[in-house]
């Protein structure tokens, strides 16, 4: 009998941060654009990625657009 076991995972990361003239529809505070990144790992080895840039606010986290790059 063989039994395989596989881990997967993502983690998503803010790289950078830049401020902006902008407030967070949500809560009121101000935001932010940020360069997000996706990992996705399989074995704790990452094998695929995804960047892209973001409007996020700087109080609640909520991400309030994305551009694709």
């Amino acid at each position: 009998m063989v039994c395989f076991c596989f881990l997967v995972d993502q983690r998503q990361m803010t790289r950078k941060i830049k401020p902006v003239a902008a407030m967070c529809s949500r809560c009121g505070c101000s935001a932010s654009v940020a360069d997000m990144k996706i990992e996705t790992r399989f074995c704790y080895v990452p094998f695929c990625w995804r960047s892209w840039r973001a409007v996020i606010c700087t109080f609640c986290g909520s991400i309030l657009r994305s551009y694709g790059r």
